[in-house]
């Protein structure tokens, strides 16, 4: 045992004493030549300077002079260095400090609106607007609950996408066809079941016109007085076709496509999905009708942040109705994204309530002549009616109704000839003209309406009060009081009196206004 110590304690002492002998020599060892140097250097000036002269000292003093300079030089240049290293590694410290805070803020920011989806839910659900049970797993932007995100999508940069995809991975969403269903039949039924379900009570001319709307264009506005059952018109239609609306407030802020879609986000490789975004992704899944409500769309200026889709909107082409979300596409990414793409389903439909006050803006002629506009100035009356219950269709059932009433009640060339007339009529007296845009609706929505049980003096009474009296708003109408007199006897010349009622109450609204 003592000859095993004796043996460590030479090895230990051998060891450290190589291991200073390493550093002395790597570190103190060079400059030990250096006090032996500067005597040679003494050395050698005086043994040549007794020769040198004056111009030997002369160069001797400019050699020294440029060596001083060098070699501060070369200190002043180490130091910069090390300053600009010290620079560089400070600020690479700082920006791993604001990456680590960028990401902290970023958690804090899903997390609010995590808790602000809850306040909308609970809301929601105080308003009666929450989706009824067991619908909560497959509701969009009003589904009640909090959801719950698996660590698969968390790690994606669409959670929100990618768990519409895991909903909806075992699910058939077949829906067959509804024997015998007529549109006239729909626009009863659904009447019947807003009142005896919802106690929300509208007009049988309300409901047709919703419906021709629906058949003509994508985009429907609600709008009129607060309180007259605009958001409810479009939640009562989603209970009715047995999938809720998605109701998206709008912020008086939206000023762009990323405020309705969400936005990419370089700091945390994520997209940053809106509830909007969620619910378009969720009908890509769905063989139903879809709603989408912008609730107060006019709070913000509509043709900015909508304008992306008033454009692919016009496309006639459904395979361009594309809509960019990222520049490239990776493993993991949405199912139905394609190159960073999404196509918009045809089955979905937007709504959107306005009001009319100081605190909103004007919609713009370009939104209106894209849109079916319903306005409400009462409220509903209460009837009797039968008790009626949600129906299940496929959008496709929807689709072929339209495309049947399309052929079966043409518009005919008699109305076409007298609206042609009223054209002119209005082109001359008060520099307006229809436009081509006004004209092709006509063909889908007179047919439509008279398909669910109108008339079809009455969707051209309904197509003139809204595509073209609205834009009378606009001009001076103090000056044309005895135009619009004119206007207004030219319509009982031309359809008789006891017609056009909705345009003979705008007109006379015009001339008290002004």
């Amino acid at each position: 045992m003592e000859v095993y110590f004796e043996y460590l304690r030479e090895l230990l002492i051998r060891f450290f004493s190589d291991f200073g002998r390493f550093f002395y020599k790597a570190f103190a060892s060079p400059w030990e030549e250096v006090p032996n140097n500067f005597s040679y250097y003494h050395g050698l000036l005086v043994e040549y300077s007794v020769k040198f002269g004056f111009v030997g000292w002369l160069l001797w003093a400019i050699f020294l002079v440029f060596l001083i300079g060098l070699i501060a030089a070369l200190i002043y240049g180490i130091v910069i260095l090390l300053r600009k290293y010290i620079r560089f590694v400070k600020v690479e410290i700082e920006k791993d400090k604001l990456r680590e805070e960028i990401y902290r803020l970023n958690n804090e920011l899903y997390r609010s609106v995590q808790e602000r989806d809850k306040i909308l839910n609970l809301k929601s659900t105080y308003m009666g607007l929450a989706p009824e049970e067991g619908q909560g797993q497959l509701a969009g932007a009003g589904a009640a609950g909090e959801t719950v995100y698996t660590v698969e999508e968390q790690n994606s940069r669409f959670p929100k996408l990618s768990h519409v995809d895991n909903q909806y991975k075992d699910i058939d969403t077949t829906i067959f066809f509804k024997e015998g269903l007529s549109l006239e039949e729909l626009c009863n039924t659904f009447r019947n079941f807003a009142a005896s379900k919802m106690h929300l009570y509208y007009k049988i001319e309300t409901v047709r016109q919703l419906f021709a709307g629906i058949g003509t264009s994508k985009l429907i506005i609600l709008e009129g007085i607060s309180g007259t059952g605009k958001t409810s018109l479009a939640h009562a239609l989603g209970k009715f076709f047995s999938f809720n609306s998605s109701i998206i407030p709008v912020q008086p802020s939206w000023k762009d496509r990323s405020e309705l879609l969400g936005y990419y986000n370089e700091f945390t490789k994520k997209f940053n999905e809106s509830e909007f975004l969620r619910a378009l992704y969720t009908a890509t899944y769905r063989r139903d009708l879809n709603i989408i409500v912008l609730d107060e769309m006019n709070l913000a200026r509509i043709e900015y942040y909508f304008a992306e889709f008033l454009s692919i909107m016009e496309m006639r082409d459904y395979e361009d109705w594309v809509i960019d979300l990222i520049p490239s596409q990776i493993p993991g990414d949405p199912i139905h994204l394609h190159d960073g793409k999404l196509t918009i389903p045809q089955n979905i439909l937007f709504f959107g309530t306005a009001n009319n006050d100081d605190s909103t803006f004007t919609i713009a002629d370009k939104v209106y002549d894209r849109a079916i506009s319903l306005f409400f100035d009462d409220k509903g009356r209460p009837f009797e009616c039968v008790d009626a219950e949600p129906i299940i269709v496929p959008y496709a059932q929807l689709t072929q109704l339209f495309d049947e009433a399309k052929k079966q009640f043409p518009v005919s060339e008699s109305m076409m000839g007298k609206f042609e007339q009223l054209d002119n009529f209005v082109i001359k007296k008060f520099r307006l003209a229809f436009g081509n845009r006004i004209l092709k609706q006509l063909e889908s929505f007179i047919p439509v309406y008279v398909g669910c049980g109108g008339t079809e003096v009455d969707g051209f009474d309904f197509i003139f009060t809204n595509k073209v009296l609205k834009k009378f708003e606009a001009l001076n109408l103090a000056f044309l009081k005895d135009a619009l007199k004119e206007l207004d006897a030219f319509l009982d010349k031309l359809y008789g009196k006891g017609n056009f009622n909705m345009a003979h109450n705008t007109i006379e609204n015009l001339m008290r206004n002004n």
